[in-house]
């Protein structure tokens, strides 16, 4: 696989494209984000160019599987169940989920109390399955900004989602009616999916000494703190 990149010159990257502050598109339309930057680093230090291609979150995994992506660098956290399907570079970043509702609302107060309420995710996160776990009714939703605009209508009780987007709404929605009501003890590990096998070993060795330069060298660091204002590479 890295022989594969490096002879086409390119790491094709799969992002979603509207996960702010992950990846998204600026004023100017432009793609941004803490991913976007990592994946432009990480192709750097590989010695090619990065392409980044769009699809809907449920999308970037079969894109993996399908030969669309190389990888996919878009907040997907390890779980037990991809990790059996993908073999998984080390984690870039580490994030506690947590419950988000309105902040007049104090009905949510453990993850036990999601039974019979409903929430909003994109289909197939691990925020919906844990959602479902606990007994709620999840919405399948496009994109972040529609969440919250049901969890404010009312439309829906909750939505579990990364700790640190919500710090990153409610910088940019100061005034916005809502809260952390719960929030996990163990952080979720972020890190970079690709196909399983032999075949991948080259270039998941090759993502790993790059993930690990470039948290020696502050990047990551830094990356963390331009987008979130706190360091999120590390689990402490």
């Amino acid at each position: 696989e890295l022989e594969k990149v490096k002879a086409a010159g390119k790491l094709v990257i799969g992002v979603e494209g509207t996960y702010p502050p992950f990846t998204y598109h600026d004023d100017s339309g432009e793609l941004t984000g803490l991913d976007i930057e990592l994946g432009k680093a990480l192709a750097e230090k590989l010695g090619v160019e990065a392409e980044f291609r769009e699809a809907a979150w449920d999308s970037l995994l079969i894109g993996i599987d399908s030969g669309r992506f190389d990888t996919v660098i878009n907040s997907v956290s390890i779980t037990d169940e991809r990790a059996e399907k993908y073999d998984f570079s080390t984690p870039y970043a580490f994030n506690r989920t947590a419950v988000i509702t309105k902040a007049d609302d104090d009905s949510i107060n453990t993850l036990e109390d999601l039974k019979g309420k409903k929430t909003a995710n994109t289909i197939s996160s691990t925020y919906a399955e844990l959602a479902e776990q606990y007994g709620a009714t999840v919405t399948g939703v496009d994109d972040l900004n529609q969440t919250f605009e049901l969890l404010l209508s009312g439309r829906i009780d909750a939505t579990l989602n990364a700790e640190m987007t919500f710090y990153d709404y409610t910088k940019e929605h100061p005034d916005a009616n809502v809260k952390i009501a719960v929030l996990t003890d163990d952080a979720n590990q972020i890190a970079i999916p690709m196909r399983k096998g032999d075949e991948t070993a080259t270039l998941r060795t090759a993502i790993d000494a790059a993930i690990d330069e470039l948290r020696a060298d502050g990047t990551l660091k830094a990356l963390s703190e331009k987008y979130f204002g706190r360091d999120i590479s590390t689990e402490e």
